[in-house]
């Protein structure tokens, strides 16, 4: 690979790679190796680089600019044992290429709690995030178990991607069960307080 120094950038680049610093590319290779990384996508302006390390034959390859609107290449991928519903193992040929199927994998479900029935209307969490009682770690929480609730009035907050969001209630009611802990993580769809109807 030839080199040349590059007035505008104070760096050199590599012929080939217009735009890029040397410089930059080092201290990228450098966070990799610190971060413990494998793989690297940056995309600046109309360039974009992957550097990714491995024991690939082209691990040891230089790394490779190519223009934003560059099609990015699609390789088809054997499927992993047990990626396969159970009803379809048997007809899709071994990754060997052989004619004959594979034999049927038994697969068996990954094994959660078990749901929980709830006694009557519950408030579900619309989003992934954190989940606040109150506007603020001194002020009190915006309901109590016991509390009755009007509809369109505030429950709780969930912080997601540093915007604070406001979950309200559904329906009047009585909060008979509050289920999540102040600060905790809550998932899409879960249950945050169980309600008495009004």
């Amino acid at each position: 690979m030839s080199r040349k120094a590059d007035s505008g950038t104070g760096g050199l680049t590599a012929s080939g790679m217009q735009g890029i610093d040397l410089g930059i590319m080092r201290r990228l290779l450098k966070f990799m190796r610190d971060a413990q990384l494998t793989e690297l996508d940056i995309e600046m302006e109309h360039v974009k680089v992957r550097l990714r390390k491995g024991t690939s034959p082209e691990a040891g390859a230089a790394p490779v600019a190519m223009p934003a609107m560059a099609p990015m290449l699609s390789v088809p991928v054997a499927p992993v044992a047990g990626s396969v519903p159970a009803g379809a193992a048997g007809s899709l040929p071994p990754a060997g290429g052989g004619g004959a199927p594979a034999p049927a994998a038994a697969v068996a479900p990954a094994a959660g709690p078990a749901p929980v029935a709830h006694a009557g209307p519950v408030v579900k969490s619309p989003m992934v995030g954190t989940f606040y009682r109150a506007p603020s770690p001194t002020s009190p929480p915006f309901v109590n178990t016991g509390d009755v609730v009007k509809e369109g009035q505030t429950l709780c907050l969930i912080e997601a991607m540093k915007l604070m969001n406001e979950i309200k209630a559904e329906r009047a009611g009585k909060i008979t069960k509050v289920l999540v802990e102040n600060g905790h993580p809550v998932e899409f769809d879960q249950v945050l307080f169980e309600l008495e109807p009004a």
